[in-house]
Protein backbone atom coordinates (compact mmCIF):
# COMPACT_ATOMS: atom_id res chain seq x y z
CA UNK A 1 0.00 0.00 0.00
CA UNK A 2 1.35 3.48 -0.81
CA UNK A 3 2.99 5.10 2.19
CA UNK A 4 2.33 8.72 1.24
CA UNK A 5 0.01 10.64 3.55
CA UNK A 6 -2.82 13.00 2.77
CA UNK A 7 -2.13 16.55 3.88
CA UNK A 8 -5.78 17.53 4.15
CA UNK A 9 -6.50 19.11 7.55
CA UNK A 10 -8.97 17.50 9.92
CA UNK A 11 -10.90 18.77 12.86
CA UNK A 12 -9.20 18.32 16.23
CA UNK A 13 -10.06 15.09 18.01
CA UNK A 14 -12.17 15.23 21.14
CA UNK A 15 -13.96 12.63 23.22
CA UNK A 16 -17.16 14.68 23.35
CA UNK A 17 -19.93 14.41 20.79
CA UNK A 18 -22.74 16.77 19.96
CA UNK A 19 -23.68 19.64 17.68
CA UNK A 20 -20.07 20.85 17.45
CA UNK A 21 -19.26 17.71 15.45
CA UNK A 22 -22.34 17.90 13.28
CA UNK A 23 -24.36 15.48 15.39
CA UNK A 24 -27.86 16.56 16.34
CA UNK A 25 -27.79 14.75 19.69
CA UNK A 26 -25.34 14.56 22.56
CA UNK A 27 -24.22 11.37 24.27
CA UNK A 28 -26.10 12.51 27.39
CA UNK A 29 -29.31 12.78 25.38
CA UNK A 30 -28.76 9.27 24.06
CA UNK A 31 -28.19 7.91 27.55
CA UNK A 32 -31.44 9.49 28.74
CA UNK A 33 -33.34 7.85 25.86
CA UNK A 34 -31.86 4.48 26.81
CA UNK A 35 -32.82 4.95 30.47
CA UNK A 36 -36.35 5.95 29.47
CA UNK A 37 -36.72 2.89 27.23
CA UNK A 38 -35.54 0.51 29.96
CA UNK A 39 -37.84 2.12 32.53
CA UNK A 40 -40.84 1.82 30.19
CA UNK A 41 -40.04 -1.84 29.52
CA UNK A 42 -39.88 -2.60 33.23
CA UNK A 43 -43.19 -0.85 33.85
CA UNK A 44 -44.86 -2.98 31.19
CA UNK A 45 -43.69 -6.13 32.96
CA UNK A 46 -40.55 -7.03 31.01
CA UNK A 47 -38.20 -9.46 32.73
CA UNK A 48 -35.23 -7.79 31.06
CA UNK A 49 -34.60 -5.27 28.32
CA UNK A 50 -31.86 -3.68 26.22
CA UNK A 51 -31.83 -0.48 24.17
CA UNK A 52 -29.47 1.24 21.77
CA UNK A 53 -29.65 4.73 20.28
CA UNK A 54 -27.47 5.74 17.34
CA UNK A 55 -26.94 8.56 14.89
CA UNK A 56 -24.82 8.63 11.73
CA UNK A 57 -23.96 11.17 9.10
CA UNK A 58 -21.66 11.49 6.15
CA UNK A 59 -20.70 12.80 2.76
CA UNK A 60 -19.93 10.83 -0.41
CA UNK A 61 -18.66 12.51 -3.57
CA UNK A 62 -17.69 10.96 -6.90
CA UNK A 63 -16.15 12.34 -10.08
CA UNK A 64 -15.53 10.80 -13.49
CA UNK A 65 -13.11 12.16 -16.09
CA UNK A 66 -12.73 15.28 -13.99
CA UNK A 67 -16.44 16.08 -13.82
CA UNK A 68 -18.58 15.93 -10.72
CA UNK A 69 -20.97 12.97 -10.88
CA UNK A 70 -22.59 12.55 -7.47
CA UNK A 71 -22.81 14.33 -4.15
CA UNK A 72 -24.65 12.38 -1.47
CA UNK A 73 -25.24 13.35 2.11
CA UNK A 74 -26.60 10.84 4.57
CA UNK A 75 -28.01 11.34 8.03
CA UNK A 76 -29.87 8.69 9.98
CA UNK A 77 -30.86 7.90 13.52
CA UNK A 78 -32.53 4.97 15.21
CA UNK A 79 -33.60 3.53 18.53
CA UNK A 80 -33.66 -0.23 18.88
CA UNK A 81 -35.37 -1.88 21.84
CA UNK A 82 -35.22 -5.55 22.81
CA UNK A 83 -37.61 -6.84 25.46
CA UNK A 84 -37.58 -10.19 27.24
CA UNK A 85 -40.59 -11.74 28.93
CA UNK A 86 -39.04 -14.76 30.52
CA UNK A 87 -37.33 -16.46 27.61
CA UNK A 88 -39.50 -14.85 25.01
CA UNK A 89 -37.87 -12.09 22.99
CA UNK A 90 -39.25 -9.14 21.06
CA UNK A 91 -37.54 -6.35 19.15
CA UNK A 92 -38.72 -3.08 17.64
CA UNK A 93 -37.09 0.04 16.19
CA UNK A 94 -37.99 3.62 15.41
CA UNK A 95 -36.34 6.70 13.94
CA UNK A 96 -38.70 8.98 15.88
CA UNK A 97 -37.09 10.12 19.12
CA UNK A 98 -40.27 11.61 20.62
CA UNK A 99 -41.58 10.32 23.95
CA UNK A 100 -44.73 9.01 22.27
CA UNK A 101 -42.79 7.09 19.62
CA UNK A 102 -40.42 5.64 22.22
CA UNK A 103 -43.35 4.40 24.30
CA UNK A 104 -44.98 2.85 21.22
CA UNK A 105 -41.72 1.14 20.24
CA UNK A 106 -41.20 -0.35 23.70
CA UNK A 107 -44.83 -1.51 23.72
CA UNK A 108 -44.37 -3.10 20.27
CA UNK A 109 -41.28 -4.99 21.42
CA UNK A 110 -43.11 -6.11 24.57
CA UNK A 111 -46.13 -7.33 22.60
CA UNK A 112 -43.92 -9.26 20.20
CA UNK A 113 -42.15 -10.91 23.13
CA UNK A 114 -45.46 -11.93 24.75
CA UNK A 115 -46.57 -13.81 21.66
CA UNK A 116 -43.24 -15.30 20.63
CA UNK A 117 -42.33 -18.90 21.41
CA UNK A 118 -39.95 -19.46 24.29
CA UNK A 119 -36.29 -19.90 23.40
CA UNK A 120 -34.08 -21.50 26.09
CA UNK A 121 -31.06 -19.59 24.77
CA UNK A 122 -32.74 -16.17 24.78
CA UNK A 123 -31.72 -13.55 27.32
CA UNK A 124 -29.21 -10.86 28.16
CA UNK A 125 -25.55 -11.78 28.62
CA UNK A 126 -24.46 -12.92 32.05
CA UNK A 127 -23.75 -9.77 34.14
CA UNK A 128 -20.22 -11.03 34.84
CA UNK A 129 -19.46 -10.92 31.09
CA UNK A 130 -20.52 -7.29 30.62
CA UNK A 131 -18.16 -4.35 30.26
CA UNK A 132 -18.46 -2.10 33.30
CA UNK A 133 -16.53 0.80 34.81
CA UNK A 134 -13.28 1.62 33.02
CA UNK A 135 -13.71 -1.30 30.58
CA UNK A 136 -16.93 0.22 29.23
CA UNK A 137 -15.30 3.66 28.85
CA UNK A 138 -12.06 2.49 27.25
CA UNK A 139 -10.95 5.06 24.65
CA UNK A 140 -9.61 3.39 21.50
CA UNK A 141 -9.14 6.62 19.51
CA UNK A 142 -11.84 5.76 16.98
CA UNK A 143 -13.38 9.19 16.39
CA UNK A 144 -11.74 11.59 13.95
CA UNK A 145 -14.34 13.78 12.23
CA UNK A 146 -13.17 15.08 8.87
CA UNK A 147 -13.86 18.76 8.23
CA UNK A 148 -14.32 18.47 4.49
CA UNK A 149 -17.08 19.85 2.27
CA UNK A 150 -18.34 18.62 -1.12
CA UNK A 151 -16.03 20.95 -3.03
CA UNK A 152 -12.97 19.79 -1.10
CA UNK A 153 -13.93 16.13 -1.50
CA UNK A 154 -14.44 16.57 -5.25
CA UNK A 155 -11.01 18.20 -5.54
CA UNK A 156 -9.38 15.23 -3.75
CA UNK A 157 -11.17 12.82 -6.09
CA UNK A 158 -10.04 14.81 -9.13
CA UNK A 159 -6.45 14.79 -7.92
CA UNK A 160 -6.63 11.03 -7.47
CA UNK A 161 -8.17 10.37 -10.88
CA UNK A 162 -5.85 12.89 -12.54
CA UNK A 163 -2.81 11.16 -11.09
CA UNK A 164 -4.05 7.84 -12.48
CA UNK A 165 -4.74 9.27 -15.95
CA UNK A 166 -1.30 10.90 -16.17
CA UNK A 167 0.74 7.77 -15.44
CA UNK A 168 0.73 6.44 -19.00
CA UNK A 169 -0.96 7.18 -22.32
CA UNK A 170 -2.47 3.71 -22.22
CA UNK A 171 -4.73 4.80 -19.35
CA UNK A 172 -7.58 5.75 -21.66
CA UNK A 173 -10.62 5.98 -19.43
CA UNK A 174 -11.88 5.90 -15.89
CA UNK A 175 -14.82 4.53 -13.96
CA UNK A 176 -14.31 7.43 -11.61
CA UNK A 177 -12.91 8.33 -8.22
CA UNK A 178 -14.75 8.82 -4.96
CA UNK A 179 -14.33 10.24 -1.48
CA UNK A 180 -16.40 9.23 1.54
CA UNK A 181 -16.39 10.80 5.02
CA UNK A 182 -18.56 9.04 7.61
CA UNK A 183 -19.05 9.43 11.35
CA UNK A 184 -21.48 8.06 13.91
CA UNK A 185 -22.07 7.62 17.62
CA UNK A 186 -24.27 5.48 19.82
CA UNK A 187 -25.17 4.65 23.38
CA UNK A 188 -26.49 1.32 24.64
CA UNK A 189 -27.65 -0.15 27.91
CA UNK A 190 -29.54 -3.05 29.45
CA UNK A 191 -31.24 -4.02 32.68
CA UNK A 192 -28.29 -6.22 33.68
CA UNK A 193 -26.23 -3.11 34.41
CA UNK A 194 -24.39 -2.37 31.17
CA UNK A 195 -24.08 1.23 29.95
CA UNK A 196 -21.71 2.34 27.22
CA UNK A 197 -21.25 4.12 23.95
CA UNK A 198 -18.76 5.98 21.81
CA UNK A 199 -18.27 7.83 18.54
CA UNK A 200 -16.38 6.50 15.54
CA UNK A 201 -15.43 7.57 12.04
CA UNK A 202 -14.30 5.99 8.79
CA UNK A 203 -13.12 7.79 5.68
CA UNK A 204 -12.01 6.56 2.26
CA UNK A 205 -10.69 7.55 -1.15
CA UNK A 206 -10.77 5.27 -4.22
CA UNK A 207 -10.27 5.28 -8.01
CA UNK A 208 -10.88 2.83 -10.89
CA UNK A 209 -8.79 3.59 -14.02
CA UNK A 210 -9.13 1.72 -17.32
CA UNK A 211 -6.12 0.82 -19.46
CA UNK A 212 -5.98 -0.14 -23.13
CA UNK A 213 -8.39 0.08 -26.03
CA UNK A 214 -10.75 -2.14 -27.98
CA UNK A 215 -10.67 -5.78 -26.94
CA UNK A 216 -7.62 -5.33 -24.75
CA UNK A 217 -9.05 -3.15 -22.01
CA UNK A 218 -8.37 -3.78 -18.35
CA UNK A 219 -9.77 -2.11 -15.25
CA UNK A 220 -8.30 -2.12 -11.77
CA UNK A 221 -8.71 0.00 -8.68
CA UNK A 222 -7.09 1.02 -5.43
CA UNK A 223 -8.23 2.79 -2.33
CA UNK A 224 -7.22 4.00 1.09
CA UNK A 225 -9.48 3.89 4.15
CA UNK A 226 -8.78 5.00 7.73
CA UNK A 227 -10.48 6.20 10.90
CA UNK A 228 -8.42 9.40 10.63
CA UNK A 229 -8.21 11.09 7.22
CA UNK A 230 -4.67 12.22 8.04
CA UNK A 231 -3.59 8.57 8.01
CA UNK A 232 -4.85 7.95 4.47
CA UNK A 233 -2.48 7.68 1.53
CA UNK A 234 -2.27 10.77 -0.68
CA UNK A 235 -4.66 11.02 -3.66
CA UNK A 236 -1.69 10.97 -6.04
CA UNK A 237 -0.24 7.79 -4.52
CA UNK A 238 -3.59 6.01 -4.73
CA UNK A 239 -4.12 7.13 -8.33
CA UNK A 240 -0.66 6.12 -9.51
CA UNK A 241 -0.85 2.67 -7.91
CA UNK A 242 -4.32 1.99 -9.34
CA UNK A 243 -3.03 2.93 -12.80
CA UNK A 244 0.01 0.68 -12.46
CA UNK A 245 -2.25 -2.22 -11.49
CA UNK A 246 -4.47 -1.66 -14.53
CA UNK A 247 -1.49 -1.33 -16.91
CA UNK A 248 0.09 -4.54 -15.64
CA UNK A 249 -3.01 -6.48 -16.69
CA UNK A 250 -2.85 -5.50 -20.37
CA UNK A 251 -2.45 -8.33 -22.90
CA UNK A 252 -3.85 -10.89 -20.48
CA UNK A 253 -3.93 -14.47 -21.72
CA UNK A 254 -5.84 -17.63 -20.97
CA UNK A 255 -3.91 -20.62 -19.69
CA UNK A 256 -4.43 -24.35 -19.96
CA UNK A 257 -6.13 -26.23 -17.16
CA UNK A 258 -3.56 -27.31 -14.57
CA UNK A 259 -2.92 -28.08 -10.92
CA UNK A 260 -0.28 -25.75 -9.48
CA UNK A 261 0.72 -23.75 -6.40
CA UNK A 262 -1.36 -20.58 -5.98
CA UNK A 263 -0.23 -17.37 -4.30
CA UNK A 264 -3.05 -15.12 -3.08
CA UNK A 265 -2.31 -11.39 -2.98
CA UNK A 266 -2.54 -10.06 0.59
CA UNK A 267 -5.88 -8.32 -0.08
CA UNK A 268 -7.35 -11.65 -1.19
CA UNK A 269 -5.70 -13.65 1.59
CA UNK A 270 -7.87 -11.61 3.96
CA UNK A 271 -10.85 -13.21 2.23
CA UNK A 272 -9.58 -16.68 3.13
CA UNK A 273 -9.23 -15.54 6.73
CA UNK A 274 -12.81 -14.28 6.50
CA UNK A 275 -13.94 -17.70 5.28
CA UNK A 276 -12.38 -19.26 8.38
CA UNK A 277 -14.18 -16.75 10.62
CA UNK A 278 -17.49 -17.49 8.92
CA UNK A 279 -17.03 -21.25 9.39
CA UNK A 280 -16.18 -20.92 13.09
CA UNK A 281 -18.85 -18.36 13.99
CA UNK A 282 -21.53 -19.37 16.46
CA UNK A 283 -24.48 -18.96 14.12
CA UNK A 284 -23.04 -21.33 11.51
CA UNK A 285 -21.93 -23.81 14.17
CA UNK A 286 -25.19 -24.18 16.10
CA UNK A 287 -27.14 -24.41 12.84
CA UNK A 288 -24.64 -27.06 11.70
CA UNK A 289 -24.05 -25.03 8.55
CA UNK A 290 -20.25 -25.18 8.66
CA UNK A 291 -17.56 -27.51 7.34
CA UNK A 292 -15.62 -26.86 10.56
CA UNK A 293 -18.08 -28.33 13.06
CA UNK A 294 -16.42 -29.56 16.28
CA UNK A 295 -13.08 -28.08 15.20
CA UNK A 296 -12.20 -26.72 18.65
CA UNK A 297 -8.86 -28.22 19.64
CA UNK A 298 -8.30 -29.57 16.13
CA UNK A 299 -5.30 -28.76 13.86
CA UNK A 300 -7.09 -26.95 11.03
CA UNK A 301 -3.92 -25.15 9.86
CA UNK A 302 -0.26 -26.22 9.67
CA UNK A 303 1.73 -25.87 12.90
CA UNK A 304 3.38 -22.64 11.76
CA UNK A 305 0.08 -20.67 11.49
CA UNK A 306 -1.29 -18.42 14.26
CA UNK A 307 -4.34 -16.15 14.37
CA UNK A 308 -4.68 -13.45 17.06
CA UNK A 309 -7.70 -11.26 17.76
CA UNK A 310 -6.98 -7.88 19.37
CA UNK A 311 -10.02 -5.59 19.81
CA UNK A 312 -8.00 -2.84 21.47
CA UNK A 313 -5.77 -1.52 18.67
CA UNK A 314 -5.94 2.31 18.66
CA UNK A 315 -7.73 3.53 15.50
CA UNK A 316 -8.32 -0.09 14.44
CA UNK A 317 -11.23 -0.64 12.07
CA UNK A 318 -12.34 -3.61 14.11
CA UNK A 319 -11.58 -2.13 17.52
CA UNK A 320 -14.26 -2.07 20.23
CA UNK A 321 -14.18 -1.98 24.04
CA UNK A 322 -17.31 -4.19 24.07
CA UNK A 323 -19.37 -6.11 21.54
CA UNK A 324 -22.92 -5.45 20.31
CA UNK A 325 -24.35 -6.96 23.52
CA UNK A 326 -22.11 -4.98 25.86
CA UNK A 327 -19.84 -7.95 26.58
CA UNK A 328 -16.27 -6.88 27.31
CA UNK A 329 -13.78 -7.66 24.54
CA UNK A 330 -10.38 -9.22 25.15
CA UNK A 331 -7.25 -9.99 23.21
CA UNK A 332 -6.97 -13.71 22.56
CA UNK A 333 -5.20 -16.26 20.41
CA UNK A 334 -7.82 -17.79 18.13
CA UNK A 335 -5.42 -20.28 16.51
CA UNK A 336 -2.14 -21.38 18.08
CA UNK A 337 0.32 -23.61 16.23
CA UNK A 338 -2.43 -24.39 13.73
CA UNK A 339 -4.85 -25.60 16.42
CA UNK A 340 -8.24 -23.92 16.95
CA UNK A 341 -8.33 -22.31 20.41
CA UNK A 342 -11.74 -20.65 20.26
CA UNK A 343 -14.78 -19.82 18.16
CA UNK A 344 -16.51 -16.48 17.51
CA UNK A 345 -19.53 -16.51 19.79
CA UNK A 346 -22.28 -14.19 21.00
CA UNK A 347 -24.14 -14.93 24.21
CA UNK A 348 -26.97 -16.52 22.25
CA UNK A 349 -24.83 -18.76 20.05
CA UNK A 350 -22.69 -19.69 23.07
CA UNK A 351 -25.76 -20.87 24.95
CA UNK A 352 -26.92 -22.85 21.93
CA UNK A 353 -23.55 -24.60 21.91
CA UNK A 354 -23.27 -24.97 25.69
CA UNK A 355 -20.27 -22.64 25.74
CA UNK A 356 -19.35 -19.14 26.95
CA UNK A 357 -19.53 -15.96 24.87
CA UNK A 358 -16.26 -14.77 23.34
CA UNK A 359 -17.45 -11.16 23.00
CA UNK A 360 -18.10 -11.46 19.28
CA UNK A 361 -21.73 -10.39 18.97
CA UNK A 362 -21.50 -8.34 15.79
CA UNK A 363 -18.56 -10.28 14.35
CA UNK A 364 -14.82 -10.63 14.75
CA UNK A 365 -12.60 -7.76 15.83
CA UNK A 366 -9.07 -6.99 14.59
CA UNK A 367 -7.60 -10.28 13.36
CA UNK A 368 -3.92 -10.90 12.61
CA UNK A 369 -2.98 -14.07 10.73
CA UNK A 370 0.72 -14.93 10.58
CA UNK A 371 3.23 -17.70 10.09
CA UNK A 372 6.03 -18.52 12.51
CA UNK A 373 8.19 -19.22 9.43
CA UNK A 374 7.89 -15.69 8.06
CA UNK A 375 11.10 -13.66 7.93
CA UNK A 376 11.30 -9.82 7.72
CA UNK A 377 12.54 -10.06 4.13
CA UNK A 378 9.62 -12.19 2.93
CA UNK A 379 8.10 -9.47 0.76
CA UNK A 380 6.07 -10.11 -2.39
CA UNK A 381 9.18 -10.77 -4.50
CA UNK A 382 10.33 -13.37 -2.01
CA UNK A 383 6.89 -14.97 -2.01
CA UNK A 384 6.92 -15.15 -5.83
CA UNK A 385 10.29 -16.93 -5.65
CA UNK A 386 8.76 -19.30 -3.10
CA UNK A 387 5.85 -19.88 -5.50
CA UNK A 388 8.28 -20.90 -8.23
CA UNK A 389 6.02 -21.87 -11.11
CA UNK A 390 2.32 -21.33 -10.63
CA UNK A 391 -0.42 -18.74 -10.35
CA UNK A 392 -0.36 -15.38 -8.56
CA UNK A 393 -3.99 -14.33 -8.00
CA UNK A 394 -4.87 -10.63 -7.70
CA UNK A 395 -8.61 -10.65 -8.39
CA UNK A 396 -11.46 -12.99 -7.50
CA UNK A 397 -14.97 -12.96 -8.95
CA UNK A 398 -18.24 -14.62 -8.05
CA UNK A 399 -19.52 -16.10 -4.80
CA UNK A 400 -18.42 -19.70 -5.20
CA UNK A 401 -17.75 -20.52 -1.54
CA UNK A 402 -19.93 -23.12 0.19
CA UNK A 403 -19.44 -22.76 3.94
CA UNK A 404 -21.48 -25.89 4.65
CA UNK A 405 -19.34 -28.23 2.56
CA UNK A 406 -16.14 -26.16 2.31
CA UNK A 407 -16.12 -26.32 -1.49
CA UNK A 408 -14.30 -23.35 -3.02
CA UNK A 409 -14.56 -22.24 -6.66
CA UNK A 410 -13.95 -18.66 -7.81
CA UNK A 411 -13.41 -16.89 -11.08
CA UNK A 412 -9.94 -15.34 -11.00
CA UNK A 413 -7.38 -13.16 -12.72
CA UNK A 414 -3.72 -12.60 -11.98
CA UNK A 415 -0.30 -13.54 -13.32
CA UNK A 416 1.46 -16.67 -14.49
CA UNK A 417 4.79 -17.08 -12.72
CA UNK A 418 7.77 -19.21 -13.76
CA UNK A 419 10.92 -19.68 -11.71
CA UNK A 420 9.73 -16.97 -9.33
CA UNK A 421 9.30 -14.32 -12.05
CA UNK A 422 5.99 -12.98 -13.41
CA UNK A 423 5.72 -13.92 -17.09
CA UNK A 424 2.37 -12.48 -18.20
CA UNK A 425 -1.11 -11.57 -16.91
CA UNK A 426 -3.88 -14.19 -17.12
CA UNK A 427 -7.66 -13.93 -17.06
CA UNK A 428 -10.84 -15.96 -17.57
CA UNK A 429 -9.75 -18.76 -15.26
CA UNK A 430 -11.31 -20.52 -12.29
CA UNK A 431 -9.48 -21.72 -9.20
CA UNK A 432 -11.00 -24.52 -7.16
CA UNK A 433 -10.33 -26.53 -4.04
CA UNK A 434 -11.69 -27.34 -0.61
CA UNK A 435 -11.20 -24.83 2.18
CA UNK A 436 -10.14 -27.42 4.76
CA UNK A 437 -7.45 -28.71 2.38
CA UNK A 438 -6.46 -25.17 1.42
CA UNK A 439 -5.98 -24.23 5.07
CA UNK A 440 -3.85 -27.33 5.64
CA UNK A 441 -1.77 -26.52 2.56
CA UNK A 442 -0.71 -23.01 3.56
CA UNK A 443 2.99 -23.19 2.81
CA UNK A 444 3.89 -19.60 3.71
CA UNK A 445 2.47 -16.20 4.65
CA UNK A 446 4.41 -13.16 3.49
CA UNK A 447 5.76 -10.28 5.53
CA UNK A 448 3.82 -7.96 3.17
CA UNK A 449 0.98 -7.72 5.70
CA UNK A 450 -1.97 -5.61 4.60
CA UNK A 451 -5.01 -4.61 6.63
CA UNK A 452 -8.21 -5.21 4.67
CA UNK A 453 -11.12 -4.05 6.80
CA UNK A 454 -10.43 -5.54 10.22
CA UNK A 455 -8.23 -8.41 8.97
CA UNK A 456 -4.46 -8.23 8.61
CA UNK A 457 -2.49 -10.87 6.69
CA UNK A 458 0.32 -11.07 4.15
CA UNK A 459 0.23 -12.78 0.77
CA UNK A 460 -0.62 -16.47 1.21
CA UNK A 461 0.87 -19.42 -0.67
CA UNK A 462 -1.29 -22.52 -1.06
CA UNK A 463 0.63 -25.67 -2.02
CA UNK A 464 -1.70 -26.81 -4.81
CA UNK A 465 -5.05 -25.90 -6.35
CA UNK A 466 -6.92 -26.76 -9.53
CA UNK A 467 -6.86 -24.02 -12.13
CA UNK A 468 -9.40 -24.34 -14.93
CA UNK A 469 -8.47 -22.49 -18.10
CA UNK A 470 -9.15 -23.32 -21.73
Amino acid sequence: MPAHKSTRPTAPRTANTGPSHGFAYSQDAFQQLVEDALTLARKLGATDAAAEVSEGMGLSVSVRKGKLENVERNRDKTIGVTVYVGQRRGNATTSDFSSEALAQTVRAAYDIARYTAEDPAAGLPDPTDLATGRAAKRDLDLFHPWAIDAEGAAELARRCEGAAMSVDGRITNSEGAGVSAQQSHFFAGNTAGFRGGYASSRHSLSVSPIAGRGRDMQRDFWYTSERDARDMASPEAVGRYAAERALSRLKSRKIATCEVPVLFENTLAAGLLGAYVQATSGGALYRKASFLLDSLGEPIFPKHVDIVEDPHIPKGKGSAPFDDEGVVTRKRRVVRNGVVQGYFLSSYSARKLGMQTTGNAGGSQNLFMSSQLTQPGDDLDAMLKRLGTGLFVTELMGQGVNYVTGDYSRGAAGYWVENGVIQYPVHEITIAGHLREMFQQIVAIGADAYTYGSKTVGSMLIERMKVAGH
